[in-house]
């Protein structure tokens, strides 16, 4: 992605409303990304400050985070030292993906103590690191690097901070060789000068370099004028998703025919493009326990189904047993003992005759006898073999609503989850603690949304959620909304009377939170909460319900996001 030296040039400049604000709140989400948020023009800002080896990145972020109960030791060491600060400065190294924060604070016996926090937005090597600038020590870094691990470049508090290595190659706000004009005349192809750029200019990547080759051919009659046009709309972005095999986001302005988006800021933006990767991946790494326990039910309950299957199949031939003991009865006078075989007409096929094999250690009565219980005991295990298919059927079902339940879950959704695969015997509880208070966990809240004319609507967005929702929360007047047939989310509309307008946006809330949302046309099916019942002994999440009516809908994130913000 091209989160580049030119788009960091362009976040740099958007930051800048930050300078003068006094840092409030610190906190740490998640590993590798911390969030700081800066007081400045009379508005919080939360700055997102990321190390995450595939999503790194400097952005003011307006996504809800949920902070850990226990601090990490970093994010004490930026409270103990940022909190209270006041943000003088916000820079660039060059144009590489390096973002300079420059911090006034004051120490213990009040005198002044400039800091820099350092975002390195390197991929894998990407770190946010805090240093003391009068004695040039890091403080602390968000991931320590050792010797061991990077010999020219150790990451450690207390050790002296060197800047990332300089690339050989230029900058291209401060080149005054103007070393594109030679490119242009040797390689007037574009798509190779877009590649001799790449390799020329420091921080720009492959798609802002063919962008930037492009605006030189335009300019063909000046290219110096095309080419700091170009960089001069660092300044003043037009913050934009471009289409194409591999989607990717910019800070220039595209042709119509390729943009998808456009966005007021880049750290909107940035929100957009990576809110459902970055969560997606948080998802994967928090709640791979519980992924790996389901997989492992789903993998163990669909092999016992096949061979549930399979023996069910194999009791179509109770049917041939009883026929074969009804002729061996009627045709008892013409079997003699010690009689391995014996061919008889079948009154029930028009005669036809039919091989019936004998043990020469029975009777003909016996032998009889033999293949009624064989019958028997095959019409005994249908009734067995279908019961217990419908409930392996039923835990399967069940198992993946919480496979999909957790495709679309957010990370503080996980908890949830886990409690009820706790519940469930799918995964054993914690042991409490003997002495001291143990920390009761509670189901988190569902989502809440507002429609168009301002009327309340809830998602729940797991199984806990969805029973309490439906069961214990709503009103029986009020309406409950599902996706037919497929895993998703309970919706109630809080309202007993809603408008047309209210039902399609609930609508599409529900179509939106279940597994068919990618899909171009959902069934939902609504009804009144009082219609709604849940049988006995049935999993968390399970109901039935009747007299309902069905939309067709095109889930569209764009509408979830308005109704959100209501």
């Amino acid at each position: 992605m091209p989160f580049d030296g030119l788009f960091t040039h362009a976040m740099v400049h958007e930051l800048q409303k930050l300078v003068s604000g006094r840092v409030g709140r610190i906190s740490q989400p998640f590993p590798n990304e911390v969030i700081i948020t800066i007081r400045a023009q009379r508005h919080n800002f939360p700055l997102l400050l990321s190390a995450h080896p595939n999503y790194a990145r400097i952005q003011i972020s307006d996504m809800p985070y949920k902070n850990p109960p226990v601090p990490t030791n970093f994010t004490m060491t930026l409270r103990k030292y940022l909190e209270g600060a006041k943000l003088i400065k916000v820079e660039q190294l060059e144009n590489d993906r390096v973002v300079y924060l420059s911090f006034e604070t004051r120490n213990e016996l009040g005198d002044r103590m400039p800091l820099l926090l350092s975002i390195e937005i390197m991929g894998r090597y990407s770190n946010v690191i805090l240093i003391n600038q009068t004695k040039n020590l890091i403080i602390d870094t968000i991931k320590h690097i050792g010797p061991d691990q990077n010999r020219f470049r150790t990451l450690l508090p207390g050790v002296p901070y060197n800047k990332p290595p300089k690339q050989k190659r230029l900058d291209p706000f401060t080149d005054d060789s103007k070393r594109y004009l030679k490119l242009i005349e040797e390689y007037p192809n574009r798509e190779v000068l877009a590649d001799e750029l790449s390799k020329t200019y420091q921080g720009v990547a492959r798609e802002h370099a063919i962008h930037l080759a492009e605006c030189l051919h335009q300019h063909a009659q000046d290219p110096v004028a095309g080419w700091h046009q170009v960089l001069s709309k660092t300044a003043a972005p037009v913050p934009s998703i471009v289409v194409g095999k591999r989607p990717f986001f910019t800070c220039f302005a595209y042709p119509v025919k390729k943009t998808k988006q456009t966005f007021s800021t880049l750290s909107e933006l940035l929100d957009t493009f990576y809110r459902d990767k970055a969560t997606s991946d948080r998802v994967q790494q928090q709640g791979s326990q519980l992924i790996h326990v389901i997989k492992n039910n789903l993998h163990k309950n669909r092999k016992k189904l096949k061979k549930l299957q399979k023996e069910l199949n194999s009791t179509a031939k109770a049917d041939q047993y009883r026929v074969k003991g009804e002729l061996l009865t009627t045709y008892l006078f013409q079997i003699k003992r010690g009689m391995t075989t014996i061919e008889l007409p079948n009154y029930y096929a028009d005669g036809k005759m039919v091989k019936i094999a004998l043990s020469n250690q029975l009777t003909p009565s016996q032998n009889a006898q033999k293949y009624f219980k064989k019958y028997q005991k095959l019409k005994n295990a249908v009734s067995f073999l279908e019961q217990q298919i419908e409930l392996t059927q039923s835990e399967i079902n069940y198992l993946e609503e919480l496979q999909a339940q957790i495709e679309l879950a957010d990370p503080q959704d996980l908890p949830d989850i886990k409690i009820e695969l706790q519940q469930q015997g799918y995964l054993k509880a914690q042991k409490q603690k003997k002495h001291g208070k143990v920390r009761k966990e509670k189901v988190s809240q569902p989502a809440i949304y507002f429609s168009s004319d301002n009327t309340k609507i809830a998602v729940g967005k797991n199984n806990l959620q969805n029973d309490r929702l439906t069961l214990k929360t709503a009103r029986k007047d009020y309406i409950w909304l599902h996706a037919k047939n497929i895993p998703g989310s309970h919706v109630i509309i809080y309202s007993n009377e809603p408008s047309e307008q209210t039902l399609l946006e609930a609508a599409n809330l529900a179509a939106y939170f279940s597994k068919s949302r990618d899909s171009a046309s959902v069934p939902v099916d609504y009804v009144q909460v009082k219609r709604i019942r849940k049988p006995n002994g049935a999993k968390p999440g399970f109901v039935i319900y009747e007299g309902q009516k069905t939309l067709f809908v095109t889930p569209q994130r764009e509408l979830i996001d308005s109704l959100k913000k209501g």
